[in-house]
């Protein structure tokens, strides 16, 4: 087909604009953005060669573009990046093959959280994406006449080709956002004696990605020399001479990447667990100044947890309540969870020298994020398991991590409640923190007591009951407190 149009008629961003327009150009003969009413918009779409289409009247100008590309084919999109331009190709196929109009995939359910459709065993229903190819016998003035007034008419072009009974053909996009590819985005590969997966982790770490830090955590095998083989220019290769554990590990990636100046940080193990396809569920939240900090959760359904052993499912729910009262994140689930995204912002305010060196970093980086008044959300995605063993002990692991996180909770309620601001719930978890341990101990002693055959007194054991009671709602207010208190750094909706 001669004289294809890009049409760009929504969500405009003037900083992604330039780049969908200048990349749409590669496929079309010329690119209209439906707009003016942003000055800037209006600017960017002429300084990079696109027309600008008023969007007062009927039709918003369409009748115009039919004049001069009745014989062409149009394409709309949007213009912050959602549509990727290199995907216009896919969709003239479409129309070249026979069909009638073409669609882009998108699998979304806005106003729906995703965690929620996860917890019910459902997935997003796909919609309209508003990503479409048709060809000029469906732009007839008659057509755009009966069109809404209000918008461009996309969506009533797509309904009245279904009504109409005609070809519409899905066609599943490749390739990644424009977004992501406008940010400095670095991944940290932690390692450690992971020779046979190491090789594959980072063969699919996506193109987007700016800089990769391997950071072998003093392996024994041939993870070296694995690493080194993977020719990817974008490999900075760390080697620690002396085993300091993951933590660590990914403590001296996230330094690398501050000296480089990435925008987004993530993790991503090295024994290849961790979808790439996930990655950018992981990011956008970070890159739409939503949260500072991202995160997976695969506790959230059966289905997620599909592979998951018992006994680790187990760990990780104890991990998770102990983790909610420590780090003031109720709303966040799996703490173990290594696949992470993190601000440059996050990371320029924590001390990363601090940050706990055992796997327990991951729960650590939790509470002094909280500390510091930065936002984390999960993102629910589906364990992937292969050949690779947890090198985690969770009856040991629980032991040595659980009193960490204790220490860091007391650090937390300190920082945040007492040093940068004050909440009386600090004094509600002092005094369950002295009046359950005291009613408890008064138990014990009235056991013991008993058991030697001493006589107890019933206003003795009716006051332990009393300092129990006392210590337990005094815990109570002061989780509802904290609760309330970090609302703020809850996310909703769907990630």
């Amino acid at each position: 087909m001669a004289n294809n149009v890009a049409v760009i008629y929504d969500r405009m961003n003037p900083l992604t604009l330039g780049s969908i327009i200048a990349m749409s150009k590669k496929y079309v003969e010329k690119v209209y953005v439906v707009d003016g009413v942003d000055p800037r918009v209006t600017s960017i779409a002429r300084s990079v060669g696109a027309d600008v289409i008023s969007q007062s009247g009927r039709s918003f100008g369409l009748n115009h573009i039919m004049v001069d590309y009745f014989d062409g084919a149009y394409v709309f999109l949007y213009g912050d990046g959602t549509h990727s331009p290199d995907n216009i190709p896919a969709l003239l196929d479409r129309l070249r093959d026979g069909c009638d109009i073409a669609v882009g995939s998108a699998r979304t359910a806005p106003c729906v959280d995703e965690n929620v459709l996860y917890l019910n065993n459902k997935t997003s229903k796909a919609v309209f994406s508003g990503f479409m190819a048709c060809s000029s016998k469906f732009m007839d003035k008659p057509l755009l006449e009966r069109m809404s007034t209000d918008r461009v008419p996309v969506r009533d072009i797509y309904d009245n080709a279904r009504g109409k009974g005609l070809k519409i053909d899905s066609v599943d996009m490749k390739g990644e956002s424009p977004v992501l590819g406008m940010y400095r985005i670095g991944v940290v590969v932690p390692a450690y004696c992971e020779e046979r997966l190491i090789g594959e982790t980072l063969s699919g770490i996506p193109s987007y990605v700016s800089k990769v830090y391997v950071v072998d955590d003093c392996s024994t095998d041939g993870t070296p020399d694995v690493i080194k083989g993977v020719k990817d220019p974008r490999i900075v290769y760390i080697r620690h001479e002396v085993n300091k554990g993951v933590g660590a590990a990914i403590i001296t990636g996230y330094k690398m990447a501050l000296e480089d100046e990435m925008d987004v940080v993530a993790v991503m193990a090295g024994d290849n667990q961790m979808d790439p396809e996930q990655l950018p569920r992981l990011l956008m939240p970070v890159i739409d100044g939503k949260a500072d900090y991202a995160k997976g959760n695969r506790l959230l359904s059966k289905d997620l947890r599909k592979g998951m052993s018992a006994w680790r499912s187990l760990g990780n729910f104890m991990l998770t309540m102990i983790t909610k009262i420590g780090s003031g994140y109720w709303h966040i689930t799996d703490p173990q969870n290594g696949y992470t995204a993190i601000s440059r912002r996050a990371l320029e305010t924590l001390d990363l020298d601090s940050v706990y060196t055992y796997y327990g970093y991951c729960n650590d980086i939790l509470i002094k994020l909280n500390a510091f008044g930065l936002r984390a959300v999960d993102v629910a995605m589906p364990a992937r398991y292969g050949n690779e063993r947890s090198h985690i002990k969770y009856s040991r692991f629980i032991l040595k991590v659980a009193p960490m996180i204790f220490r860091g909770f007391l650090w937390r309620l300190k920082t945040k409640y007492i040093v940068l601001d004050f909440n009386p719930l600090v004094l509600f978890y002092a005094s369950s923190m002295l009046l359950i341990p005291a009613g408890v101990l008064l138990g014990l002693w009235a056991v013991y007591q008993t058991v030697s055959g001493h006589y107890v007194s019933p206003n003795y054991l009716l006051f332990m009951a009393f300092v129990v009671f006392w210590g337990m709602m005094a815990l109570l207010v002061a989780m509802v407190l904290d609760m309330q208190e970090n609302k703020s750094r809850t996310l909703g909706g769907n990630w």
